[in-house]
């Protein structure tokens, strides 16, 4: 079972660590007066760009500085901080995959990017700037790219806009072109892992594991410690262990667990770690030369690709679950 850990939404998170060099760049330019009207906030998932984000958005919106917590640090009781907590300050946007219900869609749609000129045509209400959140703008259809693409191409006055990305390499490279570009780079193992360590109960063996499953992003690790990453992680190594052979009950009770609402969780991680280890055995296949890297690289391909195509077109999971093992299988075997 997974441990209950709390994995805070990054307009609620205060302490921020490693991101010293992004903040003086955004610091540095808003001191001398040449802020860019977009930002592209780019690195892995997790890294802290959302974080980032959001400690600049109170800055511009007039949050008193609070030292203590870092460059861009402001105090959660400040009036500014309190009401980016509340999602009611009248000056700042947030277009992200959750929807006002609570619940994910797939994508970040047209008619919210579309209302971005809108927001930026009015002055702030309360000083400073008028401040938008796009989390992340790898989520926006065609459509909502070139929405948010006019926007860029008509720079508002006192309007900034931070766009965070973790695959920038797919957008409008005229998006990329009209912003200026923060690159959050991956922590070391070892940060990772006693960031993990400092805030939740797990070893110090299970901490490093996660550290390397979020590829230095302190976040991911958090948010797959949480969700039992340590046990799904175990349960691929078992699973290509075994390959070709494997348990069938036991692939039929595993297949059985990704029905109904909560199997689409234990679906996604499971594909997930085996994704990774899939990955490195293609990889290790290749550097020695092995005629068998052609199929492990086949199936990484696939197990990458399904557990979103899986969600977007409603597909049932245990049979996706069935044609990737195939795959696997056909790839063990010499």
């Amino acid at each position: 079972m997974a441990e209950a850990i709390e994995v805070a939404h990054p307009r609620d998170v205060y302490a921020y660590e490693g991101g010293e060099t992004v903040e003086a760049a955004f610091s540095g330019a808003l001191g001398r007066g040449r802020l860019h009207h977009g930002w592209l906030l780019t690195g892995p998932e997790g890294i802290g760009k959302a974080t980032f984000a959001y400690r600049a958005a109170r800055r511009l919106l007039g949050a008193a500085a609070d030292p203590e917590l870092g460059l861009l640090g402001a105090s959660p009781q400040d009036r500014v901080s309190r009401q980016v907590a509340a999602r009611s300050h009248p000056d700042l946007m947030v277009l992200e995959r959750v929807g006002e219900d609570g619940k994910a869609r797939k994508v970040i749609p047209v008619d919210d990017a579309r209302r971005l000129p809108e927001f930026f045509s009015k002055s702030p209400s309360m000083g400073g700037y008028r401040v938008a959140i796009v989390d992340a703008v790898d989520d926006m259809n065609p459509n909502a790219a070139n929405a948010l693409l006019k926007t860029l191409e008509e720079p508002p006055e006192r309007g900034v806009l931070f766009l965070i990305s973790h695959a920038p390499g797919g957008l409008l490279p005229t998006i990329r072109s009209r912003c200026r570009r923060l690159r959050f780079d991956p922590w070391p193992e070892a940060e990772v892992a006693a960031f993990v360590q400092e805030r939740t109960e797990v070893s110090a063996e299970d901490a490093l594991n996660l550290a390397r499953m979020s590829r230095g992003s302190p976040g991911r690790a958090l948010e797959l410690a949480a969700r039992g990453a340590i046990a799904g992680d175990q349960a691929a190594r078992e699973l290509i262990r075994r390959l070709p052979e494997a348990d069938t009950p036991a692939l039929q009770a595993l297949a059985d667990s990704f029905r109904g609402p909560e199997g689409m969780e234990r679906f996604t991680l499971l594909f997930d770690r085996l994704s990774d280890h899939v990955r490195l055995r293609a990889e290790l296949a290749a550097e020695e030369g092995s005629r068998d890297s052609d199929r492990w690289a086949e199936a990484w391909s696939k197990l990458a690709a399904l557990p979103r195509e899986v969600e977007g077109l409603n597909l049932d999971r245990a049979d996706a679950f069935w044609s990737v093992l195939g795959d696997l299988r056909a790839a063990a075997r010499t």
